[in-house]
């Protein structure tokens, strides 16, 4: 419980230059492109519309999801994963590779995951706004529902921190780390409910799919935007079960990050 206490507070302590650092890592990233960052939206809304002529269009021949054209129901779901995936993929390297400039800097290293994390937020915020618009002139205005959405958001955050902590630090003392994170990455935007349905499969298997955080933030966005309940209340013991494992994985990545942080340095 001390590590998990100490990353914590050196999250907080830290906040303001993680926001600043995020912004900046945006800006690196994107400061040779003459589009700057539109490219945060360009490339999602790309895969969008690929996904959705694929799946939608295609698989499904345009047929909606209880009641919510599928385009929209996919919309939102691959919202949460334009955030995570990017989120994990580079937050497990984020250590090792930017390590050396840190070390120049009196930061904390549970920060840097949280930094990267941060400038995958930002295009999130906008994606978010984006959709808000859209979902509002296809006939699911902005209604009281949508107060879930900071919850959904912090519990979504607090998944690739937990994540994060865990990978980049263990990526760090073996490499092997960041391909294993790119492979499962890969399976689980297909073993999540993100591009098809979940509720035609059998009981048993549905309850399996759950153990993915992924589906509860999921089904929680989506039920902020259309179908008009509180998930985290009306679905508590899911609720209960998320937090408990969410608990589990910091405290899993404290232990692991605070254990060998001090070392990092000698396995680069």
């Amino acid at each position: 419980m001390k590590a998990l206490w100490t990353v914590i507070k050196e999250q907080i302590d830290n906040f303001y230059l993680i926001q600043r650092l995020g912004l900046f890592e945006i800006k690196s990233t994107n400061n040779n492109n003459y589009l700057g960052f539109a490219w945060e939206l360009i490339n999602p809304g790309i895969q969008l519309l690929v996904f959705w002529f694929v799946f939608g269009y295609g698989i499904r021949e345009n047929e909606g999801v209880d009641g919510v054209p599928f385009f929209l129901w996919l919309f939102a779901g691959l919202l949460i994963w334009f955030f995570v995936q990017p989120s994990i993929l580079h937050g497990s390297k984020s250590i090792y590779t930017r390590i050396k400039m840190i070390a120049k800097m009196s930061f904390p290293t549970s920060a840097i995951p949280s930094f990267v994390m941060m400038s995958k937020f930002y295009p999130h915020l906008a994606l978010l706004a984006i959709a808000v618009v859209i979902f509002q002139f296809s006939g699911f205005p902005i209604s009281v529902y949508y107060l879930q959405i900071p919850y959904f958001m912090f519990a979504t955050i607090v998944f690739v921190f937990a994540i994060n902590l865990i990978t980049s630090t263990l990526a760090t003392i073996i490499r092997d780390v960041q391909m294993i994170v790119q492979a499962v990455l890969r399976m689980l935007i297909y073993v999540s409910p993100i591009l098809w349905v979940s509720f035609r499969l059998p009981e048993f298997v549905q309850v399996i799919m759950k153990i993915n955080p992924l589906y509860y933030l999921i089904e929680g966005y989506r039920a902020a935007f259309f179908y008009q309940n509180w998930y985290f209340i009306e679905q508590w013991e899911y609720t209960l079960g998320f937090w408990t494992g969410m608990f589990v994985l910091l405290l899993i990545g404290s232990m692991i990050h605070v254990k060998f942080r001090n070392q990092l340095i000698d396995f680069l």
